[in-house]
């Protein structure tokens, strides 16, 4: 299976992630066409990351939705389900899925201090590891994540942008990095193709940027 094989942009920060027996949902989020999911993995508590009603298409009896441990008490009473919180350090194994928390926060931004627990995710699956990185900035810690492939967010505003998000791939040097949470709330074509220059740059062409076409 190619690095990205099974891993669909769903627009912003969302994505799914299928396998043959597993579909893996993380940030949830405007989905055209929601399909029941045997995982969920939720990064922080903003609408555009927890949205209750594309939870409520994707979640049933048999999901286990696992969330930043905060913002449990923040997904819909309604919702069926198994739900695990989790705090950066802490791994859990969900359906086979090796899913390890790390931190995500903004260092010179409001939008997501570092004490409110918002975590990133590094998923182990079929030989690979699939880091997305939720809403952060430029933090230290991400010279210590070991990824194959690394979801990064680069629109500004909220979290890196493209200077900053082509030096996080520096320091992480993956085979793959997908720049995400751009194209609508913030981020542009033109962010995008500074960040595709600046790894080229930085990695001397040893970092690929696989720019995904959004799945009507």
């Amino acid at each position: 299976m190619s690095l990205l094989g099974g891993l669909h942009w769903l627009g912003h920060a969302s994505f799914r992630l299928e396998t043959d027996d597993l579909t893996v949902y993380i940030d949830p989020w405007k989905l055209v066409r929601p399909q029941p999911a045997e995982v969920v993995l939720v990064t922080h508590g903003h609408r555009d990351h927890l949205s209750p009603e594309d939870l409520a298409e994707i979640v049933g009896p048999e999901t286990t939705v696992v969330i930043a441990a905060p913002y449990v008490d923040e997904l819909p009473r309604e919702l069926e389900g198994e739900v695990l919180g989790i705090s950066a350090g802490e791994t859990l194994t969900v359906r086979g899925l090796r899913i390890e928390a790390v931190p995500s926060y903004n260092t010179k931004k409001p939008n997501h201090p570092r004490d409110h627990g918002n975590v990133g995710y590094v998923i182990e699956i079929d030989g690979r590891r699939i880091y997305h990185a939720g809403d952060t900035d430029l933090i230290p810690e991400m010279s210590d994540i070991e990824c194959d492939v690394a979801l990064l967010p680069m629109g500004g505003t909220y979290t890196m942008n493209a200077d900053e998000a082509a030096q996080a791939a520096a320091r992480m040097r993956p085979k793959v990095v997908v720049p995400m949470h751009w194209g609508g709330i913030v981020g542009t074509r033109e962010d995008v193709e500074r960040f595709d220059t600046r790894v080229d740059e930085l990695t001397g062409g040893e970092v690929s940027v696989v720019v995904m076409q959004l799945e009507a």
